[in-house]
């Protein structure tokens, strides 16, 4: 059943664990993530992204997710994330998203908060919950292998706490995500969370706090983030690289060219699996429905 972000993350909130939100970009991967979640009791939060929702990628994308939520018996949702063009989100919404991310994070904050305000205003009156992100998490190695790495210092970045608090009053987002030290992609060293700012932030916010950049970082970092206040943490690379590895080691192997997705995929649906399933564990949201 498809219900909003807001009510998954209230609960996960009031009972101090968090939802590990996994980008999908095919019917392999939204699969493999509803079937794990459901073997594990986990609320189900996929998310998709605007390079695979491109065109018809749009409703075609948010029809498959909500077809399949009827299927499974554990909550699901389809986010958008990382979404910067208003209308787009308009377009979101309009095509079956029930929960979106505005991301105006790398616009100076007065502009970052209005466009987020126009946001919300549109989305609370469409029933959508709305995520935003103050503060910047950059990129480490990103799937576009046209995109350069970032080499900035993430502690340039970092969420401010006083602006937290006029920005939640001015946009009235349901869910904010801030910046800790963590980056999109494949981190090129260990990332270092800064859980005494994130204190800071907790100690000024009643919003449900997010993560993003949670693949390849330490678990016991993540645990000790959700201890702290982290309700939702979103993965991509450690799910799509379990996928392309395992994908290349099959392909490698096969010397029939027409081999059927059913066999190519196999290995790779094992691997995603493990993937999906070593986070739910990790951030405790296995038997929570």
């Amino acid at each position: 059943m498809l219900v909003s972000m807001k009510e998954m993350l209230a609960d996960a909130k009031a009972n101090h664990y968090a939802i590990p939100a996994f980008d999908v970009s095919n019917y392999e991967m939204m699969k493999a993530v509803l079937d794990v979640c459901e073997e594990e009791r986990s609320p189900a939060l996929l998310m998709g992204l605007g390079v695979d929702l491109v065109g018809k990628g749009l409703p075609l994308m948010t029809s498959m997710v909500s077809a399949a939520s009827d299927f499974y018996t554990v909550p699901v949702c389809f986010h958008l994330d990382h979404a910067t063009d208003v209308e787009f989100i308009k377009a979101a919404v309009a095509a079956g998203f029930r929960s979106v991310m505005f991301d105006g994070s790398v616009l100076p904050f007065e502009d970052n908060a209005k466009k987020t305000a126009e946001v919300t205003a549109f989305a609370h009156a469409h029933g959508v919950t709305v995520e935003a992100e103050l503060g910047h998490v950059g990129n480490a190695m990103v799937g576009n292998e046209n995109d350069s790495i970032k080499n900035e210092d993430p502690e340039d970045t970092l969420t401010l706490p006083d602006e937290v608090v006029r920005f939640v009053e001015m946009t009235d987002v349901d869910a904010l995500a801030i910046a800790i030290g963590t980056a999109h992609g494949v981190y090129l060293k260990t990332p270092t969370l800064r859980i005494d700012r994130l204190d800071e932030i907790t100690a000024v916010c009643d919003r449900p706090l997010v993560l993003h950049g949670g693949s390849g970082t330490p678990d016991d970092q993540m645990k000790m983030a959700i201890e702290h206040g982290i309700t939702k943490i979103n993965i991509f690379s450690d799910v799509v690289g379990a996928l392309n590895g395992a994908l290349k080691n099959k392909l490698n192997t096969i010397q029939n060219p027409s081999t059927w997705p059913a066999f190519v995929f196999e290995d790779a649906r094992k691997a995603m699996r493990e993937a999906i399933r070593a986070k739910i564990h990790a951030f405790g949201s296995f038997g929570r429905v």
